[in-house]
């Protein structure tokens, strides 16, 4: 019974002198397991009488009670410590000012995309929506550029592994023209009683509901530096009727440009300049009379009156509707409007950068 006697305080003396569970598990083995100290006085039994045999077995497991006992109070002890520590290495200054939630806010490109919106509905114009991935027809063949055209290649436009019934890519759209031309043909389908009865009116009394619209949205080119993106925004212009001339243009703009930036102390200048969809066509300029920026020509847009072979593909006698369109970049208005130096800070998604314009 010796063996018995000395066997817990061993089993003690063997927990206590683990210091982690894996090292206390170890320990365990030599007492509890397979082949451990308990398991050995078990097998031995065999060769006792049955009187032995009942005192044996109820002294083994009062011992081996005491080392399970023994075990988990090790157990807990080094589960406390690891409690311990890690409470420590999370403890919390609660001294410290907490943390305040900041409310969120409109991105400045988004600030700029709806009052470029609020302004034009103002004055008239619908808001289009349109596919961000286009077929080769509206992105370009509809706006007159034709097949060789620098814009077509795979250094301009991104495309994507999908076939039009033309057995041309579809790409993603380099700019928003193409809501332009679906507008038109939806706007027609809508007012076709109107243009039907306009088209057969012989005195020219009765006109057509004249388009008039934006398309502002996401646009994708290969370009990417202080000024460019690979995506960026676009906001393109459209107005067509029968007696829409290049002054409506000039006088559009310019009420545009001064009610954004809230000034009237900034001039236009008309360059003349060449796009395919437009003839003639121009650069759009403007000048601040003072602040940082006076006295320097800025380009902010491209414009010029819808080149007919563009009225046609929308649907529209060019001999008859007459109109311009224009497009700008919502990016570089944004720059101006809050002197931003590099267009890459709007899309880096830096907090301190953003939250000026909360």
């Amino acid at each position: 019974m010796n063996e018995l006697d000395t066997l817990v305080e061993a089993a003690r003396s063997a927990f206590a002198a683990a210091k982690t569970p894996a090292e206390l598990e170890n320990a365990k083995a030599q007492f509890l397991g397979k082949t451990g100290s308990i398991t050995a006085l078990m097998k031995g039994m065999a060769a006792l009488s049955v009187e032995q045999k009942k005192s044996q077995g109820a002294a083994i497991n009062l011992v081996k009670q005491g080392i399970e006992a023994a075990l988990a109070e090790r157990r807990q002890q080094l589960a406390d410590v690891e409690l311990d520590l890690q409470l420590r290495a999370e403890a919390l200054d609660v001294s410290l000012p907490g943390r305040k939630r900041v409310p969120g806010g409109l991105h400045p490109v988004s600030r700029t995309m709806e009052r470029i919106e609020a302004i034009f509905s103002s004055m008239g114009f619908d808001v289009a929506d349109g596919p961000e991935i286009e077929s080769d027809w509206h992105s370009f063949t509809s706006l007159n550029n034709p097949p060789n055209h620098p814009a077509r290649s795979m250094q301009d436009t991104f495309y994507v592994d999908i076939e039009g019934e033309d057995g041309t890519p579809y790409n993603l759209r380099p700019h928003t023209s193409p809501m332009q031309v679906r507008y038109a043909h939806q706007h027609i389908k809508k007012h076709a009683a109107a243009f039907e009865a306009a088209a057969a009116d012989s005195s020219g009394t009765l006109k057509a509901p004249e388009i008039r619209v934006i398309a502002p949205g996401r646009t994708y080119r290969v370009d990417s530096d202080a000024t460019h993106s690979p995506m960026f925004h676009q906001c393109e212009g459209l107005w067509l009727g029968e007696n829409v001339s290049f002054k409506d243009l000039k006088v559009v703009f310019t009420d545009f440009c001064r009610t954004f930036f809230e000034t009237d102390d900034l001039v236009l200048r008309f360059r003349p300049s060449f796009f395919p969809f437009t003839e003639p066509s121009a650069e759009i300029d403007i000048q601040f009379q003072s602040g940082p920026l006076a006295d320097r020509w800025l380009e902010v847009a491209g414009s010029g009156q819808v080149h007919p072979k563009v009225v046609r593909n929308m649907g529209l006698d060019p001999e008859r509707y007459i109109g311009f369109a224009f497009g700008m970049g919502p990016d570089r208005l944004t720059m101006l409007r809050y002197g931003v130096n590099d267009l890459r800070l709007f899309f880096d998604g830096d907090l301190r950068f953003l939250s000026q314009f909360q």
